[in-house]
């Protein structure tokens, strides 16, 4: 058995590339499928070493195209959830005008929108209702003003009520922005209870996107909202920048062309799954599933399943994988289905294995392996291992130099560096305020394939 995914090897020569063109991705016309989104099963390398158990990544990829025009989009039915406390006093509150005033520019008449605010107590000054002309919602914007403490949950609570209003029609792309610059002090204020809501409110198809600013809120409750209910995060410490994140966010808000995706994922016997990489899936038996809430057009979405191969004769060819992808098509409210498989080959040739690596799957691999192991280091530093959080670190990136020079993989070696200064850092320093939360957004934001607006 191999200690880790890549170095298995010893260096060889890139060669036999015929060997590794002959495995292959099948792809089954599509059951009711418009060309929103396209899927594929690809794996890190085509070729496995013969004889011997081996891991490797299989990766379930959904390309998803943007449509023509931008009148085809589904309507928006958000919910704006903005931080009025006392810390938000000055520059801040005057920039969340500014970008919450920008996202209503951006957005169509018949689109949904309500303008929900909290300090100590949480106030609905708009309800879900349609944009129009938007000069209403432009008043109440103009009109925040600062005061109290921080009633954070609530806050996401009324903004998820007034979502709820609309969410007969499904024509709608469901989201609660929500901006902060403070800790929950007021009702829940833990990491676990809203990472419970979050998962609470994507059953419903309900996503939240957090933005943090400055360097007073609190990282890990903020990231975990996001992350259980499938919407971005984003770590904004400069007041300046917020226009700019909310621009992005409603990028993606107004580029919405599948929802209620369901991934699932068989593997024969002798191909044995043992944990997705980077994303909340479950695995059950030789299935692997994982559910997301939305896909945007111009994107790509994915999910990383490492698995254990059973040793196989040189030329011997199995199927590895075979995904199978159900959605709504968010322009025409239709179900969808796609299939695709993928077969491996066997060799003892180590120059055929590493001449049939997949560099792109092996990059997504890297960037999510060190988006967990950054999480790791945040959890050793706050219980006072700095060092073996360092060490951590320096594994990982050791690990990556290597395997980026055996495959000759450029990704994987500039991956290595900065995770390497990183280490360094932390050994001598800790992680301060501002490191601390750009590591989370950072994971967060890899793990979640936050293709727009990241920290």
């Amino acid at each position: 058995m191999k200690n880790t995914l890549f170095i298995s090897l010893a260096v060889a020569l890139l060669g036999a590339m015929s060997l590794a063109l002959s495995a292959k991705t099948v792809a089954a016309a599509p059951a009711g499928a418009t060309d929103s989104v396209r899927l594929r099963v690809d794996v890190d390398r085509t070729v496995l070493p013969a004889n011997t158990t081996e891991k490797a990544i299989v990766k379930i990829g959904l390309d998803c195209v943007r449509p023509p025009r931008r009148d085809l989009r589904p309507p928006v039915n958000l919910a704006l959830v903005i931080d009025r406390s006392g810390s938000m006093a000055g520059d801040k509150i005057a920039k969340a005008r500014e970008a919450a005033l920008e996202a209503v520019q951006r957005l169509a008449p018949d689109d949904i929108v309500a303008l929900v605010v909290y300090d100590t107590t949480v106030q609905t000054l708009v309800p879900a209702q349609r944009v129009g002309d938007g000069r209403r919602l432009e008043r109440a914007i103009r009109g925040i003003e600062v005061a109290g403490n921080t009633a954070l949950y609530g806050g996401v609570a009324r903004g998820a009520e007034e979502v709820r209003r609309h969410m007969e029609d499904r024509r709608f792309v469901n989201r609660v922005i929500l901006l902060s610059d403070g800790l929950a002090n007021v009702g829940p204020s833990s990491p676990e209870e809203l990472g419970r809501f979050g998962a609470s409110l994507v059953k419903e198809g309900i996503s939240v996107t957090t933005v943090g600013l400055g360097l007073g809120f609190n990282e890990d409750l903020m990231t975990r909202l996001a992350q259980r209910s499938d919407g971005n995060t984003y770590f904004v410490e400069h007041s300046a920048d917020l226009p700019r994140i909310f621009a992005a966010e409603l990028g993606d808000v107004l580029s919405v062309v599948a929802r209620r995706v369901v991934i699932e994922i068989d593997f024969p016997a002798g191909v044995r799954p043992l944990n997705f990489v980077g994303r909340d899936g479950t695995i059950r038996g030789q299935r692997a599933e994982l559910t997301l809430n939305q896909l945007y057009g111009g994107q790509e979405k994915f999910a990383l399943v490492e698995v254990e191969v059973s040793p196989s004769r040189p030329g011997a060819e199995i199927e590895i994988a075979q995904a199978r992808v159900s959605y709504e098509d968010a322009l025409n409210q239709r179900a969808a289905t796609l299939t695709a498989k993928r077969s491996v080959q066997f060799s003892a040739s180590q120059t055929a294995v590493v001449a049939s690596a997949d560099h792109k799957v092996q990059a997504d691999w890297a960037a999510n392996a060190l988006a967990i192991v950054k999480d790791e280091a945040v959890a050793l530093v706050d219980a006072g291992k700095k060092d073996e959080a360092a060490a951590k670190m320096r594994q990982r990136a050791d690990e990556l130099s290597k395997a980026g020079s055996l495959y000759g993989n450029r990704a994987l070696q500039e991956a290595a560096a900065p995770a390497a200064m990183a280490a360094d850092r932390i050994e001598k320093e800790g992680l301060g305020n501002a490191e601390r939360k750009i590591f989370r957004a950072e994971s967060a934001a890899t793990r979640g394939q936050q293709a727009t607006g990241s920290p």
